[in-house]
């Protein structure tokens, strides 16, 4: 590969063999990414949470499901790039989709343990915690790692190799935590307005509809033994960039809105039949109870042969990346072993004694806030 970031050779890539999407190709730099420990953690977090207690199958963690992104973000730059007017590819476009790809491999590296239980987790304990800002210091991290078999960091390797130097590595992270960027003024991208649409890719702000969304959708239902009926395939081939107001925009045909229907009825279903289910509610809030509980009694150990009393809390752990390399879904085991508060919820999720419940009421819009006012 030369400095332009074009790789036109496909020999170096390597073949990952996907439960959901098959046989996949993943260009040499994203291999280097994910053999690196931070990437390599994702295996031992589970992409539903507290869902494996409830369904055996949902055993799938964050790992595969950020290839799966990867993988998906590519086709879509792909397939959007072949519908554009300007039909000759340059070597910009593969820098466009090295980074989309490499945003979608590294958006989910800054999750706690079980997911989206973990910030939960952060906010009872009242410390202000976003799993996509962690993602993107985890990221930072990352790049200054060396390669396998060389002497430059990964960063480097983007620079001299493909031609991503830090405005570009700015704009992954922009790709990753989207708040406050405003496409058409605020983007770290050299061709702003004409590529705002690289930014509905991973993580739709405008609509909700992205290729996060339809790997997790499909890789549930797969894990889950549910039946899905959206097609992302047709999306990625139907989708076409059009201008709006200035912006250009991810539209899709008219004749495919049932397939978009599709989509949010796959969502309701999930949630309805799985990430609401009342025992896997039951069991993450008693996950969240005893990481709570060992806040108390429990350290991480900053490095190995120190004190178990110079170690630090869960929830400032999880704020500093080097100690957020360490926590997984692995960290119930550890508590238990060494917290005597958390010890005892932890068994009852074993025997599975967990949490019952007793009443539920629906609240309508504003029925809340008018109680509290009467108080």
């Amino acid at each position: 590969a030369s400095g332009s970031g074009q790789n036109t050779t496909t020999e170096n890539y390597k073949i990952f063999n996907d439960s959901v999407h098959g046989h996949i190709k993943m260009h040499p730099l994203l291999v280097e990414i994910i053999d690196t420990p931070e990437f390599q953690r994702l295996r031992n977090i589970k992409q539903l949470g507290g869902g494996y207690f409830v369904f055996p199958g949902a055993s799938h963690n964050r790992f595969e499901h950020s290839i799966g992104v990867a993988h998906l973000a590519g086709e879509l730059v792909r397939s959007l790039r072949g519908s554009l007017k300007e039909k000759s590819v340059n070597s910009d476009d593969f820098k466009d989709e090295l980074c989309v790809q490499i945003a979608g491999l590294c958006h989910d590296l800054g999750h706690g343990p079980f997911s989206h239980v973990f910030e939960v987790f952060m906010k009872e304990a009242n410390v202000p915690w976003k799993h996509e800002e962690e993602s993107v210091k985890m990221l930072e991290k990352l790049l200054e790692r060396k390669t396998k078999n060389g002497n430059k960091t990964i960063k480097e390797i983007m620079n001299e190799d493909y031609g991503l130097g830090d405005g570009y590595i700015q704009f992954i992270k922009e790709l990753i935590n989207t708040e406050g960027v405003s496409h058409s003024n605020d983007s770290q991208h050299p061709n702003k307005k004409i590529k705002s649409y690289l930014y509905e890719i991973v993580a739709n702000k405008r609509t909700g509809i992205d290729v996060d969304k339809m790997d997790y959708f499909s890789r549930d239902c797969h894990h889950l033994g549910m039946k899905s009926n959206f097609s992302h395939e047709r999306y990625v081939m139907f989708a076409r960039v059009l201008t709006n107001q200035n912006k250009m925009e991810i539209c899709m045909r008219d004749k495919e809105a049932l397939n978009m229907y599709e989509l949010f009825h796959v969502r309701y279903l999930l949630h309805h039949n799985a990430y609401q289910h009342k025992v896997k509610v039951a069991v993450e809030m008693m996950i969240v109870d005893a990481l709570l509980a060992a806040e108390e009694d429990f350290k991480l150990k900053i490095a190995e042969g120190d004190n178990p009393e110079k170690g630090i809390k869960i929830s400032e752990a999880a704020q500093k990346p080097e100690m957020l390399l360490k926590l997984t879904d692995e960290i119930l085991q550890q508590i238990k072993l060494k917290s005597e508060k958390a010890k005892g919820i932890v068994e009852k999720i074993e025997k599975r004694d967990f949490y019952r419940c007793v009443g539920s009421k629906i609240f309508q819009p504003n029925e809340l806030e008018d109680s509290v006012k009467q108080k």
